[in-house]
């Protein structure tokens, strides 16, 4: 299992409609965090292993209504 964070930048006023479309439409979506910063979004993604990250970002959560921007970032190891 792969784990990635997406940061999401909204159109205006869009973040809370993209939250809530992220969460019903994305499968491997685990929770989104809005967010404070250059950013409006946090999103935690769980991805088979064998699922590409880069066709997984652009398909599914950068065609989604309103959002503008992504940044992407692979985890390697969570700490608990």
């Amino acid at each position: 299992m792969q784990t990635i964070f997406i940061m999401v930048k909204c159109e205006l006023g869009q973040a809370y409609k993209v939250a809530d479309e992220a969460v019903q439409a994305i499968e491997q979506v685990s929770e989104v965090h809005s967010t404070s910063g250059e950013y409006d979004l946090l999103i935690k993604c769980y991805l088979p292993d064998d699922q590409d990250i880069g066709h997984f970002v652009t398909e599914s959560v950068q065609t989604l209504p309103g959002v503008k921007d992504t940044f992407t970032l692979i985890a390697f190891k969570a700490f608990s």
